[in-house]
């Protein structure tokens, strides 16, 4: 049986949305009362599975996670481009068309980096096709705060994923998430903010999320969200989330397929990431006799399945004819804990990387959602 999203269950695409109809005093899926200031904070990387496995690094965090409630949903792929899109427009990839890590263009055939193609000038700039909820929050009136990296401040990412946000940047997590907690209690505006920490993922990929770096890291957001959680009042909430969780995947379970393998052949490119391949066939290649090859290959390892059956499993939620073609004919999804990479892959920064994500397992797609202030 396939993995897939629930329908019936909050995702990460409610989060921000109903941020925002929370000061517009609108209902909302995730039952929050109305507030003049919303705050939603994302640690990239924190997923609900690593929390728990490190609750005495973090108190504040771990005692706001009670209840099955309190953890959702990111969908797939479980990665930061895809993820912060859905996020930031409330809809999912196959709406707003960023559908991996990587992606192949099909006007150019190029396959182009979602973080940083936009700046090469690979991706057109309408790429990501969604009003954002910044530019909805400004067009009702209501002011829009995104607190991230100076280094993240001019990109073309930050662009598509954040109009209509004013950007505050901070150089560390302390100076991010004190900006957050001042702009909280500032009673003089009304609105929406956001604040982005990339230190925890950053860190395992580096050295995996069970090193030393990624626990300091962790400790750092705890200490500024317990200070924020402290002088929140009863017009204030603020949520805490993830775009996805973190597994160690091992040097054993890289698995490098030799550039002369059967399994690329009629693979015309490929994209997404090492735990999600999208195959992009050959035009004279089927696709399901792509897959059946594939499928044999890696057994129970992974799920392999073609495009059609990934969008009808709902991957991708409901997708625009527009980013069908941006899908690989192929999807290839790791089930355990492996990563696939070609020779050039491997031989580079990437065969080194310890802490991975993009498929479907539960240490990837669920995702802390904690409550604090007028939420709690």
């Amino acid at each position: 049986m396939l993995p897939g999203p629930s329908d019936s269950a909050a995702s990460l695409a409610d989060v921000l949305r109903d941020s925002l109809a929370a000061v517009s005093g609108s209902p909302t899926r995730l039952g929050l009362p109305a507030v003049d200031r919303a705050a939603v904070l994302l640690v990239d990387g924190l997923g609900a599975e690593n929390l728990r496995a490190r609750p005495g690094h973090a108190r504040t965090l771990a005692a706001a996670m009670r209840t099955r409630s309190d953890v959702i949903a990111t969908g797939a792929p479980t990665t930061t481009a895809a993820a912060l899109a859905t996020l930031t427009t409330g809809v999912g990839p196959g709406i707003h068309g960023i559908v991996g890590y990587t992606a192949r263009v099909p006007e150019t055939g190029l396959v182009v980096n979602q973080l940083r193609g936009w700046d090469t000038g690979a991706l057109p700039a309408d790429w990501q096709r969604s009003a954002t909820l910044f530019e909805t929050a400004r067009e009702q009136g209501v002011e829009a705060l995104a607190f991230g990296a100076e280094r993240y401040r001019t990109s073309g990412f930050t662009g598509a994923v954040l109009r209509g946000a004013r950007y505050v940047p901070g150089r560390t997590i302390r100076d991010r998430l004190d900006a957050l907690g001042d702009a909280l209690q500032d009673r003089s505006w009304r609105g929406i903010a956001y604040a982005y920490i990339a230190e925890l993922d950053v860190a395992a990929h580096e050295r995996g999320w069970e090193s030393d770096a990624w626990v300091g890291a962790l400790e750092e957001v705890e200490a500024g969200v317990r200070r924020i959680a402290g002088v929140l009042g009863p017009k204030e909430g603020l949520l805490v989330t993830a775009d996805h969780g973190v597994l160690d995947v091992p040097e054993h379970g890289r698995v490098v397929i030799e550039d002369g393998s059967p399994l690329w052949a009629g693979v015309a490119a490929l994209a997404g990431e090492h735990r999600l391949l999208h195959l992009h066939a050959e035009e004279s290649v089927d696709p399901a006799v792509l897959a059946g090859r594939w499928r044999d290959a890696v057994d129970d390892e992974a799920w392999v399945v073609t495009r059609e059956e990934a969008i009808a499993a709902g991957w991708f939620g409901p997708v625009d004819p527009v980013v069908v073609p941006r899908i690989g004919d192929v999807l290839v999804a790791a089930r355990k804990r492996v990563a696939y990479y070609t020779e050039k892959a491997f031989a580079g920064s990437a065969g080194r990387m310890v802490g991975q994500h993009g498929s479907w397992s539960d240490a990837e797609t669920r995702v802390p959602l904690l409550r604090f202030g007028a939420y709690a």
